[in-house]
């Protein structure tokens, strides 16, 4: 078992912790000495830079009576000084102190400076409880130092990650933006089409929304029929080999099927739609029915037909003085009648009325509403919007997934979507990643005293 960790002994490893050690002065209980025995006191230790570069930007620190400021540049050894370089760069000219675990040689800068050097050690308890963090199967790994931490610190890291995850998925909505040459119309329509993926066909709607051709299929907007043909024509879903094996025949000969063939046909010769989707693409296995893909497009066309979405709808909704109960509005779906009593082609079922969730609503003004007007209020320069936007978070009950179940067994109170959303980002760019040096409770758990 133990094969599968790593060695927490290697020197990059080593160095991180010692970085870490100096960014939050988790220093011995004596006297810090210079290696020619000059007292040392650590003011600020700098902003850390992840970039090329020293280490700490703009650190201050007290030498006797003398105040220096400028960059501080830390190794495991102080001979990495000279193996990474540093001595014949002019960009460490700046450093005014050189820190290492371990002190092997002099050091001197491009400009021929000997510099200060601290010698530093890693706390023995800090590196055990940062090794049994990396260690542990269980999840939250810090679950044991969750009930103790202060509630202004869980809520102030709470919500840092959740506008980290806005602003990740701001920028996947700037991705699709720079795609189709800044038309947000477009950008909005592929990032809901992705989303009415739901997950499982997240891919395969993204790709199916790429091969829309907005501008030409608009005039048609007031037609939901021929919308839907469009739609599930370019899915590839109108294509007699798509019909699953129990419905094949019957689906071949349903009046319906059939009449949304002769009309994607003449859509496909109108408008030249000749990339067509591999229908394999999509995927059907535990999905339950009223999530297969020809019914999520059924609904994406309804939407498309009859709410006009686009970003001017959705930025007047944000100013209504209740946006979520308007954004419920503008995202009340249902299907044509012929959906109301099928579930594939040819295979009738008792009527009963299709609508799009609340719940699925929910999921789509997370991360198709708030994304989308985010990274809008950012490329404008719109901060009162961008308060709406994370207000708007607030007011959305938290998604229910194992993720925000295992959070709440440790004794965190999830209130809303923006405390869901948090941890979320907390689990795939923090703890996934093993990144608890990063982390404000991985903090809490490597400087307290378990």
């Amino acid at each position: 078992m133990l094969g599968i960790f790593k060695d927490w002994h290697t020197p990059d490893i080593m160095e991180k912790l010692l970085h870490y050690v100096w960014k939050h002065k988790l220093l011995p209980l004596r006297a810090l000495l210079t290696t020619d025995g000059q007292e040392l006191e650590i003011i600020d230790p700098g902003l850390a830079n992840t970039n090329a570069g020293p280490d700490f930007f703009n650190a201050k620190i007290r030498i006797g009576n003398t105040i220096l400021a400028g960059n501080v540049e830390i190794h495991l050894r102080s001979s990495d000084w000279f193996r990474h370089g540093h001595d014949t760069d002019e960009a460490y000219n700046s450093v005014i102190l050189h820190v290492a675990s371990v002190i092997d040689c002099p050091v001197t800068t491009q400009n021929g400076q000997q510099l200060l050097q601290l010698q530093l050690d890693i706390p023995a308890d800090l590196h055990h409880r940062y090794e049994t963090l990396q260690k542990t199967e269980d999840y939250p790994r810090c679950y044991r130092i969750i009930p103790d931490i202060p509630l202004f610190k869980i809520h102030s890291w709470m919500d840092t990650l959740t506008v980290e995850r806005i602003e990740e998925r701001a920028r996947q909505v700037e991705t699709r933006l720079r795609e189709t040459n800044g038309n947000w119309e477009w950008a909005l329509f592929r990032t809901l089409a992705r989303n009415f993926g739901f997950g499982i066909n997240g891919d395969a709607f993204e790709q199916w929304g790429k091969r829309i051709p907005l501008d030409k299929i608009g005039k048609h907007r007031d037609e939901l029929f021929q919308i839907e043909a469009i739609f599930l024509g370019v899915a590839g879903l109108l294509q007699t080999e798509s019909l699953p094996p129990e419905s094949a025949e019957a689906g071949s000969k349903d009046e319906y099927f059939l009449r949304l063939q002769r009309e994607f046909a003449y859509q496909q010769r109108l408008f030249c739609l000749t990339d067509i989707m591999p229908y394999r693409q999509w995927k059907y296995l535990r999905l339950r029915p009223l999530n297969f893909p020809h019914i999520r497009l059924a609904e994406l066309a309804w939407i498309y037909h009859k709410a006009n979405v686009n970003l001017s709808v959705l930025k007047d909704a944000m100013m209504n003085s209740e946006p979520l109960p308007e954004l419920r509005r503008i995202l009340t779906a249902t299907t044509s009648e012929y959906w109301h009593t099928h579930l594939m082609f040819g295979r009738p079922v008792e009527e009963r009325q299709l609508h799009l969730s609340e719940a699925s609503q929910n999921l789509i003004i997370i991360n198709t509403v708030i994304p989308v007007l985010y990274a809008n209020a950012m490329s404008h320069g719109n901060w009162d919007l961008r308060e709406n936007i994370l207000d708007l978070l607030r007011q959305l009950p938290a998604e229910r997934n194992y993720i925000i179940r295992q959070w709440e067994e440790c004794g965190l109170k999830v209130s809303n979507a923006a405390d869901s959303q948090a941890l979320i980002q907390l689990k795939k760019q923090y703890c996934d990643r093993l990144d608890c040096l990063r982390c404000s409770f991985g903090y809490e758990y490597l400087s307290s005293r378990l």
